[in-house]
């Protein structure tokens, strides 16, 4: 198997590089910021570049002789309340989140119908169950499965499309939204990152594809009831993050001051 994975030199990104080849795919990978020691080669790549993507993804095609897969991992957040106007983190994430998936995905789309391959993109379980604070993040990853069913009506004859959908797993992604005093620790129970290894190759080698993957049994109860029961789940957030407010646990922070004077005017 002929593989190319995005943000290959992240928590994810290796991990999934270094499972596919260790089960003997052949793995090319596209980061911002390859690191010494990355499990595969790694393809400098700014996924927010129009004309970097098409060069990248040729030159690691080329390399791969073909190409069956295209792991669609790259993805970045960061703190982004909905009530505050978008400016560039908001852009960022957006860009990076769903626009570079569409670039890349563009770039592979002939050598995936030629063969005919898989993409597997690597949404998040706030693609149907959104948390407060970080609505880009939610919103660029709900957008993505959009994408992800349109590629699938345009392509479906010929690529399968999977979405698999982790819970929070410990990685630098949080730091940004930590350092802005807007963790939602508590707010989500951390998965483990092998879990989220093992949804994608199980997406990945599947006889049949797949459509929709969850990463733990927790998380496909979540998801099924996001889907299915959509009032309940906002409930059972709102009154986590009314607990997690009414705790002092974002006092001081800038971005969460309205959340924080509306709950205050509450008690």
């Amino acid at each position: 198997m002929r593989v190319l994975v995005t943000g290959a030199s992240g928590t994810f990104g290796r991990a999934i590089c270094a499972r596919l080849s260790g089960l003997g795919a052949r793995v090319v990978g596209l980061d911002a910021a390859p690191r010494p020691g990355d499990p595969v080669e790694v393809i400098a790549c700014d996924v927010t570049d129009d004309a970097a993507v098409p060069a990248a993804v040729e030159a690691a095609i080329g390399r791969l002789g073909g190409l069956d897969l295209l792991v669609n991992n790259a993805g970045i957040g960061g703190p982004a309340p909905a009530e505050l106007p978008p400016g560039d983190e908001v852009r960022r994430q957006l860009d990076v989140n769903l626009l570079g998936v569409w670039r890349v995905t563009a770039a592979c789309a002939d050598a995936l119908v030629a063969s005919r391959g898989r993409v597997i993109m690597l949404s998040s379980r706030m693609a149907v169950m959104q948390l407060p604070l970080a609505a880009a993040y939610g919103a660029s990853k709900r957008a993505l499965v959009a994408y992800a069913d349109a590629l699938r009506m345009e392509l479906g004859t010929h690529v399968d499309v999977t979405c698999v959908y982790p819970s929070a797993v410990r990685s630098p992604i949080h730091d940004s939204t930590a350092a802005a005093g807007l963790s939602l620790e508590g707010m989500s129970r951390y998965e483990p990152l092998e879990g989220v290894v093992d949804a994608v190759v199980r997406a990945a080698l599947s006889r049949r594809p797949l459509r929709d993957v969850t990463t733990t049994r927790r998380g496909a109860v979540e998801f099924f009831l996001a889907r299915h029961l959509p009032a309940l789940t906002d409930r059972i957030v709102a009154r986590t993050f009314a607990r997690r407010v009414r705790s002092g646990a974002f006092a001081g922070a800038e971005l969460a001051a309205g959340a924080v004077r509306r709950h205050a005017d509450r008690a």
